[in-house]
């Protein structure tokens, strides 16, 4: 379930926003002041964050600058105020949406859930473009850590990039140089049959059977492919 932190100083709206949200099947936390609302925003796992820019201690406007600086979750603006100008700046300091009161609950709602499958889309994308994933070998590039069928592998950094290179670009045949150039750089010392070695450790960790490898394929003459017909 999504998890939402409205921060509201007037109480009773809070509670009308977290009613309707929790009938939405949503799970809501309240936080009256500002500060205390940003320090549970920014210590806190939250899916979204409703954010009413007037209030007593700090407006919601440095409240929303300090959450962008590290968080990328909506964050919805609420306020009284109509003016195009308060649009403006809530938009220009990273706020998702603006909510003018007085608002139809339907509509926050709808807003919410709007924003929150937004988010979700955008979060999924990203972890895919950061994942390679070919039978049962998976490359999580962002956390550079590699599965195979589901145990995790340890590789050094040199095979990991290696192993990531070949998978990023399928089906093509790189000879040793260019993989050695690729990997090492041209101004490294050592020849290109390093690269032969860090194949051999890598088909230990990724293939059933190394001497007849699933995954990387040795092209006689030419060099290596990754195949991505698995």
């Amino acid at each position: 379930m999504n998890r939402i932190l409205i921060i509201e100083d007037d109480q009773s709206i809070a509670e009308l926003q977290r009613d309707y949200l929790e009938i939405g099947g949503m799970i809501v936390e309240i936080e009256t002041n500002g500060q205390l609302g940003l320090n549970k925003a920014l210590h806190e796992q939250f899916d979204l964050i409703l954010l009413d820019i007037m209030l007593p201690d700090i407006n919601g406007y440095e409240i929303c600058k300090k959450i962008r600086e590290s968080k990328e979750i909506p964050i919805l603006m609420v306020s009284a105020k109509t003016d195009d100008i308060d649009k403006i700046r809530g938009f220009g300091l990273g706020a998702d949406d603006f909510i003018v009161k007085p608002f139809s609950p339907s509509e926050l709602v709808a807003r919410v859930k709007a924003h929150l499958s937004r988010y979700n889309r955008l979060v999924q994308k990203d972890q895919n473009d950061n994942q390679l994933q070919v039978g049962g070998l998976l490359i999580n590039q962002q956390s550079r850590k590699i599965f195979v069928e589901g145990e995790e592998k340890i590789f050094t950094t040199k095979e990991f990039n290696l192993l990531t290179f070949l998978a990023s670009n399928p089906n093509q045949v790189f000879s040793k140089d260019h993989l050695f150039d690729r990997i090492w750089g041209f101004d490294s010392i050592g020849d290109n049959s390093t690269v032969t070695v860090h194949i051999r450790k890598i088909r230990e960790k990724i293939e059933n059977d190394p001497s007849n490898p699933d995954y990387i394929e040795t092209v006689w003459g030419a060099g290596y492919r990754f195949k991505s017909n698995m």
